[in-house]
């Protein structure tokens, strides 16, 4: 069975942050605390819009991967010129959107200078990795 801890870093992949939940700090406190450097790696650990990653992702993307093949596609390549403009995943929360809508905030967050995109990006992590430890079963 695996450890408070670890639960909490299958939310947000920084051990410091989990470390701090575990101990009784409260979730969203703890994030205000990260540095960038903390949130560029808890980033580096989500799959992009539409590939595998865990039951959390595809229950999250569920709705937006049954848009039509070319809106995939189009998600897709554009996933890699963010990743090539930004040096991160293209990170939002994708509950209950659908592909067409989150293509289109990827386009448009596509316009960020790089310093107003990270601080996006981090926004929609911390909405993601809120609504997972809210989801968690108590221990």
């Amino acid at each position: 069975m695996a450890s408070n801890e670890d639960r909490l870093y299958a939310c947000l992949a920084n051990r410091r942050w989990a470390r701090s939940v575990a101990a009784g700090q409260d979730p969203d406190r703890a994030m205000d605390g990260l540095t960038d450097d903390d949130w560029l790696e808890a980033m580096r650990a989500h799959p992009r819009i539409g590939e595998r990653g865990g039951a959390d992702s595809t229950r999250e993307q569920s709705r937006a991967m049954q848009a039509s093949a070319e809106t995939l596609a189009s998600l897709a390549a554009e996933n890699r010129r963010y990743e090539e403009r930004f040096g991160h995943v293209f990170l939002i929360f994708a509950s209950g959107r659908s592909g067409e809508e989150i293509l289109a905030e990827l386009r448009r967050r596509l316009k960020n200078d790089a310093a107003t995109e990270l601080q996006e990006a981090k926004r929609e992590l911390r909405k993601i990795a809120l609504m997972r430890v809210s989801n968690l079963a108590p221990a």
